[in-house]
């Protein structure tokens, strides 16, 4: 058996959005992304690493997005900052691949999805063969990236988490299936040192704090880290009220994001950082987000942090 991966740091991680150029090729745009992931280091994020575009991508640009990175934390200051690397394919073979790439580059932990290409033959059984064979032969601890609505319906319970929790490379995973139970099962079976679950989104941190789970890793972290890290050291802190407030702010602005989807989350990110119009979209052949009225509704949803966002200067990351 492999040695004893280390623990998924705690905190508030960020799935680093990417950002590309707007031609035939879309390459991505290497000056906005460098400025994106400092801007996210800056605002004291505990990690980062790729999000679900990380399906769009080259083994190459994941790799330099991972280097980037690490190279960026290193010079901000922050060389304890936790990378990631967002992994995946519809073989074993394909995810150790990479994460052999995850380790070459820098990456500290690899978040992967089940394979669901043929999803009627991957049962529980073969879900969970598949992590322990991963974590075998991967040399990067594996967080479990649990998200059914992406990975055709299948959907790993307490159970299954539990078994794999014992594997001694498989140190976490993240739930964005919403299954607040599962973080308490979870915690009642390991330590946190041992394998941990960390919400896949931020509108309930904390909820999934107050029943054991560790953290975040937090789209809404590439638009609101700040907001995110104060609600987490609230909780830490035991300042539980202030922690709520914060809480329902959080749950009601990230509604937009929700139903906004991916090319919303992108659109508005960019809006309010003052990024380009045109580098604000996926790639393709996931569709620009043009209609006019969802602009405005998803402005006007994720507009009101905005203030809130802009107190949280106080920060010694950012003087």
């Amino acid at each position: 058996m492999p040695a004893q991966g280390k623990p998924f740091p705690p905190g508030i991680h960020s799935p680093c959005l990417t950002w590309f150029t707007d031609n035939d090729t879309q390459e991505i745009d290497w000056d906005l992304q460098t400025e994106h992931i400092k801007f996210l280091i800056r605002s004291g994020v505990h990690g980062a690493g790729t999000n679900g575009e990380a399906v769009t991508l080259t083994d190459e640009e994941k790799s330099r997005l991972v280097r980037t990175t690490v190279e960026a934390a290193k010079e901000l200051g922050r060389p304890d900052l936790t990378v990631t690397m967002g992994c995946g394919g519809q073989s074993t073979r394909a995810v150790v691949h990479e994460t052999r790439l995850a380790a070459e580059a820098g990456a500290e932990f690899a978040l992967v999805l089940v394979p669901s290409y043929f999803h009627f033959a991957m049962d529980a059984a073969a879900i969970v063969a598949f992590f322990r064979e991963l974590a075998d032969a991967s040399p990067v601890p594996i967080v479990i990236y649990n998200f059914p609505t992406v990975a055709a319906g299948l959907d790993l319970d307490s159970d299954m988490l539990i078994e794999l929790g014992a594997h001694p490379n498989i140190v976490g995973v993240k739930l964005t299936c919403g299954g607040i139970a599962k973080v308490a099962r979870i915690a009642a079976a390991h330590r946190p040192s041992e394998f941990s679950a960390v919400a896949g989104q931020s509108d309930w941190l904390l909820p999934a704090l107050t029943v054991g789970g560790t953290g975040a890793v937090t789209g809404v972290s590439n638009l609101y880290p700040k907001f995110c890290v104060k609600l987490y050291d609230l909780y830490q802190a035991g300042k539980i009220k202030e922690a709520e407030a914060m809480q329902l702010k959080l749950a009601q602005m990230e509604w937009g994001l929700t139903w906004g989807g991916i090319n919303g989350t992108k659109w508005v990110t960019g809006k309010f950082l003052g990024y380009p119009e045109e580098k604000r979209h996926c790639r393709r052949p996931y569709p620009k987000f043009t209609d006019a009225g969802k602009k405005e509704r998803i402005a006007a949803t994720v507009k009101p942090l905005m203030e809130d966002e802009k107190k949280l200067n106080d920060s010694p990351l950012l003087q």
